[in-house]
Parts: structure tokens; sequence; C-alpha cells
């Protein structure tokens, strides 16, 4: 879809996302990495558990469908060499501090001047202006400025951080949308934009409408482990099951109360709850909780039944009675669960890559989304650090003896 545009991807592992998902959709990209490499190569884990620049499993993961050059911005030759190759651009992601690219003559408006249709995304952990702009951050302090993590962990101590960073990928998603959207807008008026995506607001939109609950007066949610805590209303939705853990969706009124009505319908069958707690009015049973008339020691009574209840069968089990009663229960998947779940072998999920050898093919995540006319295909292994200089710069019109000068001089 995208195979006629070019971009350059300056980013780290703030906003390599980005880059990838326009690499997937059969763009151009070209990783431009400093000369030791990205840093975002230092990160773990790494294939055969041997810290290596060139088998970092998180680079891996970020940067297949790109090619790798490499190239030191912070000299005169480095800057002239990035203003060319944007030239020929279409699009350029960065993840730099604000400011950083603004300081070494290479900003927006500076590549603008060079090439007025280049759509620049820029990543960073607050947005590019504000009080904040420049704070030094990281996944946990962006995370801790959204709302997000004050929703995750127990409610009895100290939010927790998600075990996986998330900000940044949320934030390298809209970047790669909202550049996507600046391109329909460059199809009609030829123009290109700044693209400016803050991992902070990226990560309050993830949290739907909850952030907004106070300018509304309404009770807004708290944390608590496996659920969530509306004021003195406490809903827990992970539950143990014999074999490991479930989602059951407890909650009420005309869309989801019937889902929970034949939940306990299950439950009284097998003697889990009497036929008061099953004939209890789930429609309405907010209500009765709000006025008072239900007492809280009651909704936590049925809670802990549906725990019991949990426990007292296998994830298969309950998926197959959720299948079969019509409830709102899912299994909790282990990873080994996902990697060897029928459904996605079914849809071709999982994709074999090679790595510049048979001793490297690696198991990937597979397509972010499938397209019937034109699907995405993995092209390009992730390369190694400033694997296409040759090819790269040797289209822009250097020679070996130049190449070979730039490198020797530290710029490439």
């Amino acid at each position: 879809m995208l195979s006629p545009y070019k971009v350059l991807d300056l980013s780290n592992e703030r906003g390599q996302l980005a880059g990838q998902i326009l690499g997937d959709l059969g763009a151009d990209v070209v990783l431009v990495e400093p000369p030791g490499g990205s840093s975002s190569r230092r990160y773990g884990p790494y294939a055969g558990q041997v810290p290596d620049l060139e088998g970092s499993l998180f680079f891996w993961a970020l940067n297949r469908n790109k090619r790798s050059i490499t190239l030191n911005l912070e000299t005169a030759e480095g800057v002239d060499l990035l203003k060319r190759l944007a030239a020929e651009a279409d699009f350029l992601f960065e993840s730099f501090d604000p400011g950083y690219l603004d300081s070494l003559g290479i900003g927006y408006q500076a590549l603008r001047d060079v090439n007025p249709q280049l759509i620049v995304a820029s990543v960073s952990p607050f947005g590019q202006t504000g009080p904040k702009a420049n704070w030094p951050a990281s996944d946990l302090t962006a995370l801790a400025s959204s709302v997000a993590l004050m929703l995750t962990g127990d409610d009895d101590r100290p939010p927790v951080r998600l075990a996986v960073p998330q900000s940044f990928f949320h934030a390298s998603g809209d970047a790669a949308a909202g550049a996507l959207i600046a391109h329909f807008a460059r199809l009609q008026d030829g123009e290109g934009q700044h693209v400016d995506a803050s991992a902070q607001a990226s990560s309050m939109m993830a949290t739907q409408s909850f952030v907004l609950s106070p300018a509304w007066g309404d009770i807004p949610l708290s944390r608590t482990s496996g659920g969530v805590k509306l004021g003195p209303i406490l809903l827990r939705f992970v539950h143990e099951a014999a074999d490991g853990y479930v989602s059951v969706t407890f909650l009420f009124g005309t869309a989801l109360g019937p889902f929970t009505q034949r939940l306990m319908d299950q439950m009284f069958e097998e003697g889990f709850v009497d036929e008061a707690t099953r004939s209890k009015n789930w429609l309405n049973y907010v209500d009765l909780l709000l006025s008072g008339q239900e007492p809280i020691p009651e909704l936590l009574r049925c809670v802990d039944a549906i725990g019991a209840w949990c426990k007292a069968h296998t994830k298969q089990e309950l998926f197959q009675l959720s299948l079969q009663k019509q409830l709102l229960i899912v299994p909790v998947a282990t990873t080994e669960e996902v990697v060897h779940s029928p459904q996605l072998e079914a849809r071709e999920f999982w994709q074999d890559v090679t790595h510049h050898g048979p001793e490297r093919t690696v198991k990937y995540a597979g397509p972010f989304a499938k397209f019937s006319e034109s699907p995405i295909s993995f092209r390009l292994p992730p390369p190694h650090i400033g694997e296409h200089n040759d090819e790269v710069y040797g289209a822009l019109g250097l020679d070996e003896t130049m190449r070979q000068g730039l490198f020797a001089e530290g710029v490439i």
C-alpha cells in the first residue's frame, strides 16, 4: 500500500514501532542509527540469552521491514547528509528530546525548508511544548502522569507498573496514525505537517472515559487487584480457577445484567449460591447498592461465591460453560498458551523470520491487521547496524572512497 513512499526513522526505543507500522504497510523505511547502533539494541532479552547488539529481541520486535544506515547527526557532514536524505523522503519519525533536532539545525522548520511536503512525526514523553516538555521521563513516569498507573495494582498498596513498557508504544501507534492522516491531507493540498505525539496523552486516552469521571461529577474508578473499585463498590473480575485464572464479567444493568443472571443460574444449579442470591435484581443492582437497599458486604459475599465456583473448575471447563450458557468468562492465557493458540494458528498469525542465517530463525507476532487485497508481509528481517550504508549512500551519490572517508571521520 505504501510502497512508493520513503520513510526516515531517526527514532530510538521510544518511537521505532511507528516506522515499523509504515514498513509493514509497504513503505521503504530507512532506520538512521548512531554509528554505535541504536540505544534500543541495548534492551534485552537477547537471542540465546547472550548480550549482543545484533541479537536484541526487543530491537528485532520493532525494526522488521527496515534498512539501516549509520549517521552521526552531531557533525556538520551528518547534518548535511540528513538534509539530503530528507529532501527525497516522504515521512520522518523521531523521538529525541524536544528541541534537540532544532539545536542541530534539522528541526521541523529547517527540514520543511528542504522539503515542504515532508511529514515529520515526533514521539516524546509529554509533547513538544508545555512546562513538562523537557522533563526527563521513562515509561514508568509517563504512565504515572497519565492516570493509567493509578489504575494498576492492589487498592491497599502503591500502584505498580505494567511488566512490559506501554506508554511509548501507545504514542508510537498514534504517531503512525497521525502521519497517515497528515498524508491524506497532503494528497489534497501537497503540504507536509508536523505530528506531535505525547506518551502521556496517548496513555491517558487508553484509559477510555475513566479519566473524565470527575468532570461530570461521577465517582472516579480506583484500582483493585483483578477488577475495579467504584467508590465503596468493589468489583473483582479475575478469579483463580483450578489450573490458572479466568476473567469473569460480573456487572449489572440492562446490557450486562442478563449475563450475570445466567451466571447465577448456573452457580445455583451447581449448589454455589442459594435461591435468594440467584433471584436478586441483577439488572438494577447498582441502584440497590447506591441506595443502601443492598449492603456492600452482600455484594462481597457474591463475589466470593463466584471465586469459589471458579476454583472448582478448570479454565477450559469454564470457557466451555461460557459458550454453552452465554456467560462472559474468558481464560487468562499464559504466554505458552498464546504461542500454541489454535485460534492464532488458524489465522496463521505466527510468522517465521530468518535473521541472516538459518541458526537465527525467530517466530514473530504476525501482522497487526489483515488486508484482503494487499496483505502485510515481512519482507526484511531487522537489519544489522549500518547494513545498508553502501546502497543508501551510494544512491545519494557517495562513491566508495567518499563513504570510507566519512567512516574514518566518524560521520557514518
